[in-house]
C-alpha cells in the first residue's frame, strides 16, 4: 500500500507547506515547519469509532462509575484517582533516572497477578529490562515483553494479545512508517499517540505512555501530547535525594494536584505512609526563621517547613531567591510586609526553602513566608509546635485556605498544639489538643507572636 501523503506544518502559526523550508512562507518563523500527515489522506485512520448519534437530553444521560483496577501500589493508585481505568492513556514524565520505569516494572509486576499486562520497550533491550526487574527481586512469569519501536508493530501485538495493560517505554523512541521523519519528532510523536490513544478506546486497554522532559523540565513533543491522554503525571525531586514524589497535572477521571510520596531503596519505590515527617526538619533545639505550615496536596493534607535566611546585602541590588516556592510571589510579600507592618528589608538579601524539595504552588503559603522572615530578621525562633496558613493580600488582609479544617486535624495528629490561621477558617468546634489563634490582619498576626 503506499504511503499517505504528507505535508509540513508550521508550529508557530499553523501554516501548512508542499515542502520543507528553513523558513515558514506564512509568519517567516525559522525552522518551525515539522511533517504531519494530510488530513485528507488519513482520515481513515481517524474516524470516529461510532456514528453520529442522536441529540439527547444530558439528564436522560445515565452516569456510572467506572471500574478501576487498582496497581498495586497505593501512593500510585492515589495520584491516579483509585486506580486504573479501562481504556485510559496514562502519560508520566519526569527527568532520566528518577524511576519512571522502576514504578511501572513493579506496578506490572503486581497487575500480573490479576490481568495480563504487555511491557513494550524501546529504550533497553529485553535482557537490559530482565537484568532490571531482577535487581528489584520482582515476580516477572506474567510481564510479557515486546522489544519494539515501529509503531505498526506495536498495534499488531496489542491487538492479537489485548492485555488489559501496556506500558510504552517511551513515546519519544517509537515511529510509524507513515512518516519520514526520525523517532522523537513532533510529527512522530504526535502521530504514536494518536494512534494508540484511538486503539486504547476502541479496545478497552489502558496504556500507560513513559515520556522523555525536556530542560525546562516540561514534556517533550508537542503540546497536543498532554492534550490527547487522558491523565499527565510528573515526576518531581532531586534526583540525588532518595524521595519522589509523582503529582497529577491532569485527570479525566480523578482529581488533580493528587501528590504520591515514594522512597528510592535498593528494592525500588516504597510509598510513603506519612509523608509529612519527609518535609519536617528535626532540629536539637529551636532554630529562627523556620516555621510549620499546613499545605493541601489534593485530597491530602501535608506540613511542610518553610525556612528563611534574611542577612545584610553586600550588593547594591539585594537579593531574593526562593525554592520550592514561586519567586515573583516573594518580592510582593515583602513589599506588604513593610507596608502593612513597617518592616523594610530593602537592604537585605532574603532567601526562602521549602523543606524536602516539595513545591508549593497554592498561596495559603504567603502567611508562613511572612512569619520566618521576620524570625529569621529577628533572630528569634517561633513558638514551639505552631501551626501556620493563610493567604496575604495586598491590603494586609489574611484571606482563608480552603478545606482548613483538615488541614488542622493533620497539624493536631502529628502533635502541633497552637495554630495561627485566618479568621474565616476559625473552627466552629474546638479541636482537641490545639489552641487557635485566629487573626485577620498581617500586623495582627505578627502582634500576636510578639505576646
Amino acid at each position: 500500500m503506499a504511503k499517505s501523503k504528507s505535508s509540513y506544518v508550521c508550529m508557530e502559526c499553523g501554516g501548512t507547506s508542499l515542502k520543507w523550508a528553513g523558513q515558514c512562507p506564512h509568519c517567516n518563523a525559522w525552522n518551525s515547519l515539522q511533517e504531519s500527515l494530510d488530513a485528507g489522506t488519513s482520515t481513515h485512520r481517524f474516524a470516529p469509532l461510532a456514528g453520529a448519534g442522536p441529540i439527547r437530553s444530558l439528564a436522560e444521560i445515565e452516569a456510572r462509575e467506572l471500574p478501576r483496577q487498582p496497581s498495586g501500589i497505593p501512593e500510585f493508585d492515589r495520584v491516579l484517582g483509585g486506580g486504573l481505568v479501562a481504556g485510559a492513556v496514562v502519560l508520566i514524565g519526569g527527568d532520566p533516572g528518577i524511576g519512571k520505569s522502576t514504578l511501572l516494572l513493579q506496578a506490572m509486576a503486581s497487575l500480573s497477578k490479576a490481568v495480563n499486562v504487555l511491557y513494550v520497550t524501546g529504550e533497553e533491550s529485553a535482557e537490559q529490562v530482565a537484568l532490571h526487574a531482577r535487581r528489584l527481586e520482582l515476580a516477572t512469569s506474567g510481564i510479557n515483553l515486546l522489544a519494539e519501536i515501529r509503531l505498526e508493530a506495536i498495534v499488531t501485538a496489542l491487538t492479537e494479545t489485548r492485555p488489559s495493560v501496556a506500558v510504552i517505554d517511551s513515546i519519544q523512541t517509537l515511529y510509524s512508517s507513515e512518516l519520514s521523519a526520525a523517532p522523537g519528532s513532533v510529527s512522530q510523536v504526535r502521530e504514536c499517540a494518536a494512534q494508540l490513544t484511538r486503539l486504547a478506546k476502541q479496545t478497552g486497554i489502558t496504556i500507560v505512555l513513559i515520556g522523555h522532559v525536556t530542560k525546562d523540565g516540561t514534556l517533550a513533543g508537542p503540546r497536543v501530547l498532554e492534550h490527547i491522554v487522558d491523565t499527565v503525571l510528573y515526576f518531581e525531586g532531586d534526583t540525588h535525594s532518595s524521595f519522589r514524589l509523582v503529582r497529577a497535572f491532569k485527570n479525566r477521571f480523578g482529581a488533580v494536584n493528587e501528590l504520591g510520596v515514594f522512597a528510592m531503596t535498593d528494592k525500588g519505590l516504597r510509598g510513603v505512609s506519612n509523608p509529612s515527617a519527609l518535609f519536617l526538619s528535626q532540629h536539637d533545639q529551636d532554630v529562627a526563621g523556620s516555621c510549620v505550615m499546613a499545605t493541601q496536596e489534593g485530597t491530602r493534607p501535608l506540613l511542610v517547613e518553610i525556612q528563611a535566611l534574611v542577612d545584610s546585602a553586600h550588593a547594591p541590588n539585594p537579593r531574593r531567591l526562593s525554592v520550592g516556592l514561586e519567586g515573583t510571589r516573594l518580592a510582593m510579600l515583602l513589599a506588604v510586609l513593610h507596608r502593612h507592618a513597617g518592616v523594610a528589608t530593602f537592604d537585605q538579601d532574603v532567601f526562602v526553602n521549602a523543606v524536602g524539595g516539595v513545591k508549593i504552588t497554592e498561596p495559603a503559603a504567603d502567611l508562613a513566608v511572612l512569619l520566618a522572615i521576620m524570625s529569621s530578621m529577628r533572630n528569634r525562633p517561633l513558638p514551639k509546635g505552631l501551626i501556620v496558613f493563610g493567604e496575604v493580600g495586598l491590603a494586609g488582609e489574611i484571606r482563608p485556605a480552603p478545606r482548613g479544617q483538615e488541614r488542622l486535624r493533620e497539624a493536631a495528629k502529628l502533635g502541633f498544639n497552637v495554630a495561627l490561621i485566618p479568621k474565616a477558617n476559625a473552627p466552629r468546634q474546638a479541636i482537641e489538643g490545639l489552641d487557635i489563634w485566629a487573626v485577620d490582619r498581617v500586623d495582627a498576626a505578627i502582634d500576636r507572636l510578639r505576646q
